[in-house]
């Protein structure tokens, strides 16, 4: 294999398991019942003039199972803190004790599981779109190489490599759903 289509097949791979690394994260945002600081990931706070992810406000732990406290490094910035996680809209309605916060996770309805597994497919179909189009991209590249000089038994070898590639990175993505899936749904 020429260094040319080893390095279109080391992209590939590379971009592919970035697609399923950003799956993950966005599995971790989706909560199944269990209370964890990932829930607030992705909530922007106005802290003195600036909009920051709230991980750079405040220490965020979950004490127990169904409740999440967050405690702003700065006092005074608790009503901005709370004002962000209300804006963010997840649901949540955090209960000012002071110096912290306390969010009391509800337990999931069996509709609102049936929302997120629904969410967790539409995730892992973007996530496979994704592959497809990588896939694409990479299959084009090799056609450019033919066009290059490099032999039409190398192109179909690589092609065929890239497709093994996309089947293993879609059968990751299925599995992921699938866990994912299961983990929301468990009571």
């Amino acid at each position: 294999m020429t260094e040319e289509s080893q390095f279109i097949l080391d992209e590939t791979t590379e971009t592919m398991g970035n697609t399923i690394s950003h799956l993950e994260s966005e599995f971790q945002k989706i909560r199944a019942g269990k209370a964890s600081p990932m829930m607030l990931q992705g909530v922007k706070v106005e802290y003195y003039g600036a909009i920051v992810p709230i991980e750079q406000t405040s220490n965020i732990g979950t004490p127990d199972p169904r409740q999440i406290i967050v405690q702003p490094f700065d006092k005074s910035s608790i009503g901005a803190v709370e004002k962000a996680i209300l804006a963010a809209n997840l649901g949540f309605n955090p209960k000012n004790e002071g110096d912290f916060l306390r969010i009391i996770v509800p337990p999931l309805t069996e509709e609102r599981r049936r929302d997120l597994v629904k969410r967790t497919k539409t995730a892992s179909e973007e996530a496979k779109v994704g592959i497809r189009n990588i896939r694409r991209n990479a299959n084009e590249d090799a056609k450019k190489l033919e066009k290059d000089g490099v032999s039409e038994d190398e192109v179909k070898l690589l092609t065929e490599k890239i497709q093994e590639l996309t089947d293993k990175y879609i059968k990751k993505i299925d599995e992921l759903t699938e866990l994912k899936s299961k983990d929301i749904l468990t009571v």
